[in-house]
């Protein structure tokens, strides 16, 4: 199996789960249909490549690995979507977009949530592997991605560049616990909490989840099984005398 070692590594990191009320929380893990809008940032597609969007991410399989923790943190919102300097708030190629949709007028206030310092190591494949874009496309991508990339939301920027390396092995939780762990003094334990598809070991505890996108309608739909437990990673021992 071919697969993409990717690092999710900032400041402030945005899971996106259920939105009660003013709070917007967050999951544990990142979501498929995250990992197929960063990809597809990546590649260029647009909001309204509504079929691009779900084919891609109908194709991507994943596991993951919580290198750091960090911590949970909650930003205290007041936004007027109504002002005008609101409607050109991102760019793209170098060129403002405008705010499209409608938009209310008056203050709103929102409670967001967010991982602080964590890192996230995933092993990450396409299934079907032949269709484009394909794992070497979504790498070059990544590396000089078409438009600014984020993890969830705007403001969470990349520290390091997303993509490792390309590795193989027989399976994705394989290749993850054999990718070498985060420098020792930003991680905490050898043993870490990670995610992985239920076909490839009956190890650790089924979950359900909900993660993927109707990206017409821009609501998350259905329903899959996923496995979630701890991982060991292997530091390299030195040998220096």
């Amino acid at each position: 199996m071919k697969a993409l070692i990717l690092r999710f590594d900032a400041p402030m990191m945005s899971f996106g789960s259920t939105v009660v009320d003013r709070h917007g929380f967050i999951r544990q893990f990142p979501a498929r249909s995250m990992i197929a809008g960063l990809l597809g940032n990546a590649v260029g597609y647009e909001h309204t490549d509504f079929k691009k969007l779900e084919a891609l991410q109908s194709r991507i399989v994943f596991a993951a690995r919580c290198d750091r923790p960090g911590r949970p943190w909650v930003d205290f919102q007041r936004v007027d979507l109504g002002q005008a300097y609101m409607r050109q708030g991102w760019t793209t190629r170098g060129v403002p977009e405008g705010r499209a949709g409608s938009v209310s007028d008056g203050t709103h206030i929102r409670l967001r949530h967010y991982w602080a310092d964590s890192v996230y190591t995933l092993a990450l494949t396409l299934d079907p592997i032949d269709p484009e874009p394909g794992l070497i496309d979504l790498a070059f991508a990544l590396r000089e991605p078409e438009r600014p990339l984020f993890f969830g939301r705007k403001c969470c920027i990349p520290s390091v560049p997303i993509f490792v390396r390309e590795a193989e092995g027989e399976t994705l939780r394989g290749i993850l616990e054999a990718e070498p762990p985060i420098e020792s003094h930003r991680s905490q334990s050898d043993t870490v909490q990670a995610q992985w598809s239920p076909d490839e070991t009956e190890a650790g505890t089924e979950i359900f989840v909900t993660e993927d996108r109707d990206w017409a309608n821009q609501v998350h739909v259905g329903r899959r099984s996923l496995r979630q437990g701890t991982m060991r990673v292997v530091r390299s021992v030195s040998t220096e005398k």
